[in-house]
């Protein structure tokens, strides 16, 4: 009998135990998300890597074949360009704003926001005209194209100069934590022709270059089957891809890449790069940036002025790039945070789980990854627009950014600035930028105790 009452007692006692852990607020998530699925969030191009060098290794999984090319790629994105005449790496500018790959993606990774805007930086401005061309493009500026080189070579004058100019915005949290948002404002100065009154400018700032050929390996339907373009469940999220002008095949095709998701693919970005970046010329985009300009014509005749094999080469080197695991998963205030990214609805735009199918490297092929992005427009308010159309992408529609490797941004390049022109001084400012179609997720944000809170942010930088 004795034994009988000590078992009840003891059973008792677990109750209560219990009953008192589950209004503990440390308790308050239940079914706290398994991440052990998500760690290889590249799949077998995953690397373990929590170092600077964590954005610059090739995929593991790659043939003899392709590694060699992706290391000889290497050295083609680090490599500075020069004016011409020159015995290698010639073809600089004459009007530019950088003079190589890695300048504007350092370490393989994002630059931070110039402290000197005018300096050579991984910063830009596109331009264009209010309307689109017949394929859907954005109208170039008579004079100046879609892209401003702030930058020329001996001899030559720049297009312009980048201003900028930031009011404040005070965000109030719930424990009543004050955030001051800086949102900037661009102009041009000393144009070396007038500048037209109605012309649009659009800031940019480069971003990292790992994992891309995962993500042009994605099938179209695995995108499409998250548009939502008029609401239809009437979550306030409509989510639309954008169908954009190929160059590379001639036809039209479903834009991935760009802050603007303008480009359909990675050696079309590669081109599209070395041309309004550098001034260099490729078979994809021939045209020098100042022909035809009076501040710009060299008048060499030696275009295409980059090899097609080191073009390729570079986009291989881009598309092979090793995705880095999520660190943390286990603890629990990761898990927990896990949970808040749910409950607050981030994970609607910022998918997690994505599958590639069939692709042209076979180390991309038929790999479950987890970049965190539905690669679609959004409405993302008037604090972001830059009233800018992009193809299918009017003035205030951004791609989601994968959040994959957000975490070790710090650790890589020294700084915690985010979104599409940097403004964002870190992950909290970057999400407090969030309107739109993302304003329900902001506040709810907003609203969070300061725990809850900074689960997200470990969460967050756990991936």
């Amino acid at each position: 009998m004795n034994s009988l009452l000590k078992y009840l007692s003891f059973a008792v006692f677990l109750i209560l135990l219990f009953s008192c852990s589950n209004n503990d607020s440390e308790e308050v998530y239940e079914d706290l998300p398994s991440l052990e699925e998500r760690l290889l969030a590249g799949g077998q191009t995953t690397v373990f890597l929590t170092s600077s060098n964590s954005f610059s290794t090739p995929a593991p999984n790659l043939s003899g074949s392709d590694l060699t090319d992706h290391l000889d790629g290497d050295v083609d994105f680090e490599s500075v360009f020069v004016t011409a005449p020159a015995t290698i790496n010639q073809g600089l500018g004459t009007i530019f704003n950088n003079s190589s790959c890695i300048s504007c993606h350092p370490r393989d990774g994002r630059p931070s926001f110039p402290v000197n805007i005018n300096a050579r930086s991984g910063f830009f401005l596109r331009v264009s005209l209010p309307g689109q061309l017949t394929n859907g493009s954005s109208i170039p500026v008579p004079g100046f194209g879609t892209q401003i080189q702030n930058q020329a070579i001996f001899g030559y004058q720049p297009e312009a100069k980048f201003q900028v100019f930031f009011s404040d915005i005070i965000e109030v949290l719930a424990d009543g934590t004050q955030v001051i948002l800086k949102k900037p404002t661009y102009s041009l100065i000393d144009t070396y022709i007038p500048f037209p009154s109605n012309g649009l400018l659009s800031p940019r700032i480069g971003s990292p270059v790992f994992g891309l050929g995962l993500l042009e390996a994605i099938p179209e339907n695995y995108i499409l089957q998250n548009q939502d373009i008029n609401d239809g469940n009437g979550d306030g999220i409509s989510g639309k891809a954008n169908y954009v002008f190929d160059a590379v095949s001639g036809t039209t095709k479903i834009g991935r890449f760009g802050w603007k998701a303008n480009t359909a693919t990675i050696l079309e970005q590669c081109a599209g790069a070395y041309n309004g970046d550098m001034g260099i010329t490729t078979y994809l985009k021939p045209i020098e940036t100042g022909f035809g300009q009076t501040n710009g014509e060299d008048g060499f005749g030696d275009d295409p002025e980059l090899a097609d094999y080191i073009l390729q080469r570079v986009a291989l080197y881009c598309k092979t790039l090793a995705v880095p695991a999520p660190r943390n998963i286990t603890d629990n205030d990761v898990r927990r945070g896990a949970k808040i990214f749910e409950q607050i609805e981030c994970a609607k735009c910022h998918i997690p789980k994505m599958q590639t199918g069939s692709y042209s490297i076979s180390a991309l092929s038929n790999q479950t990854i987890f970049p965190y992005s539905d690669f679609l427009l959004h409405d993302m308010g008037n604090d972001l627009a830059d009233n800018r159309p992009d193809f299918l992408a009017n003035g205030s529609e951004w791609k989601t950014r994968p959040l994959w490797g957000i975490g070790l941004t710090n650790v890589v390049n020294n700084h915690t600035n985010f979104l599409h022109d940097g403004r964002a001084k870190n992950i909290t400012e970057a999400i407090l930028w969030h309107g739109g179609e993302a304003l329900n997720s902001k506040n709810k944000f907003k609203q969070l105790s300061t725990k809850e809170r900074n689960d997200l942010l470990k969460f967050i930088n756990s991936l």
